[in-house]
Order: C-alpha cells, then structure tokens, then sequence
C-alpha cells in the first residue's frame, strides 16, 4: 500500500494513523511530507472491484451538487484515496439542513432505474439492471428475489422463510403500485449512522450504494438503526413531500437489507425478516 500511495504523490508518507468502523477493509489516515492528509481503505485480498465502483458511486452523488461527499483522489481495485474529512460538533440545525439536502438528493432523478454498472450493498453484489419500465417489478426482481435466492444458497430459506416470502410474491404489486408514478431518485442505498460524518457542521455522504430507484427506499434504511431526528424526516417533507400512506411500505423496503444482514451475518436478522414479510 504505501509504495503505491508515495508512488501516486509522488511524495513520502510520515505518517500512518489507523481507523476504525470498516468490517470488510482497512482504513487509514495518511499524512504526507507536505502534510497533506488524505482517507484510504485498502484490502490486498479484495478480487473485485469494490472500490472502484464506490468510487463512481460517490462520483454519481457529487453530480447532483446537493450534499457534500469526499473527493475521489485515486482508486484501483485494491485500494482508494479519499478527501480526508474531518468531523466535527454537529450544528443546531444539523438534522434541518441534512432533511433539507436529502430531499435535494432525491430531486435529482433519471429515466431508468438501477445504474448504469452493478455495485454493492456491504459486500454483497447488488444488481442495477436498467431494463426495468417499472420500480416494482425492478424493486422485486433484482432486490428482494436477489436476496432471498441468496437466502437459499446460504441454507436460511426454511419453510417458513419461503412461505413468509410467497406472501410478498403475491401482494408486493400492490404493496408498491403508487411508488411507479415517481421518477427514480438519485439513492445513497445505504444511509444508516454509520455512513454519514459531520463536516464543519454540515452532513457529508460516505459508503453509498448507488442506484436510481424510489426514494422510500433510502428513507426506510433510515429507520432500520436509528441515529436520524425527526428533524430530518419533517424538513425532508417540507422540501419534498412524501406520497400518501409512505408509512405502510417502509417495512417492505426495510426488508432488502434486512434480508442482506441475514445473509451476511446470519441468523440473528431471520426473525425480524420474518416479521416485517407478515407484516403485510
């Protein structure tokens, strides 16, 4: 790593500060010999291109010119260099303006859903296939039967779990039907308190998973974890308004990663995906 860092500056690393929250790469805080600070997450084991379409992620955000993100410096399959963003003491009205250029997000919108590239949720490849005339069959197909085919590979797909299941294969039209009269948003598809930082007292997006799809989604993964006041959801509305009855499908969006958890961390997410499926 730090022959491939010096050799992109140009210049020598004085120092290396370790960081902690990523379960999948290593990260850290370099500091170069002009003390320029830069972000990196390096994985010498990583086979596919995670970085690299974080990277275009991150890039896709920066498009909408709504909220800050990092800077991309450098990526390779390997490794990525990032603006370095130091956080700080979140401001009054930190949750007000993070509502606010959220729903600036969601306003920057596409004619197709997905992305033009497959990318991740975690570490588990989420696919972005741009076919799709309608979120709900979009929405079905390439999130919900993606993972619970995942769910069969990895031996959860019990009896209970199919027949949980087959109750959203036969409702999740209905369930979703108001959400194909919305143009596909600009998505983070992965907002959860981990995955925003406070910079100079203002939000700033990092981790995303990107697509263009309905904005519910990435408001239900709000709700999964908490760390979002009610500051954010009302000054979102105020800005963007949600469509009627919003409240019934959170659960059915929520269930795409609770689904991915089960799949990646096991058992202790089978019952509330159970849960939130009959719900409905």
């Amino acid at each position: 790593m730090k022959q491939i860092v010096e050799n992109f500056f140009n210049k020598k690393i004085i120092r290396t500060d370790s960081l902690t929250g990523g379960c999948i790469n290593d990260a850290y805080k370099i500091t170069l010999e002009n003390n320029e600070v830069y972000f990196i997450k390096y994985n010498a084991k990583l086979s596919v291109n995670m970085f690299i379409k974080e990277a275009n992620g991150l890039k896709e955000l920066k498009k909408s010119n709504t909220i800050k993100v990092p800077e991309v410096v450098f990526v390779e399959k390997n490794l990525i260099i990032l603006e370095y963003i130091p956080t700080s003491n979140s401001e009054k009205n930190f949750y007000k303006t993070f509502g606010e250029q959220f729903a600036q997000l969601h306003k920057y919108t596409s004619d197709k859903y997905g992305f033009y590239e497959d990318n991740f949720i975690g570490s588990t490849p989420q696919i972005n296939n741009q076919q799709y005339l309608v979120w709900s069959e979009f929405y079905y197909n390439e999130r919900l039967l993606y993972q619970f085919r995942l769910c069969e590979k990895n031996g959860y797909a019990d009896s209970e779990l199919r027949n949980a299941f087959k109750n959203i294969e036969k409702k999740y039209i209905n369930i979703l039907e108001i959400n194909d009269s919305e143009k596909p948003s600009l998505l983070h598809g992965d907002l959860w308190s981990g995955n925003y930082l406070c910079f100079n007292g203002k939000p700033c997006l990092i981790d995303p998973a990107v697509y263009y799809g309905n904005r519910e989604a990435d408001l239900a993964m709000t709700k999964l974890f908490g760390g979002f006041t009610s500051d954010f959801y009302s000054s979102y509305n105020e800005i963007y308004p949600l469509l009627k009855d919003y409240h019934y499908r959170e659960n059915i969006y929520k269930l795409y990663h609770i689904l991915n958890h089960l799949n990646l961390f096991g058992m202790g997410y089978y019952r509330q995906a159970i849960s939130l499926m009959l719900s409905y």
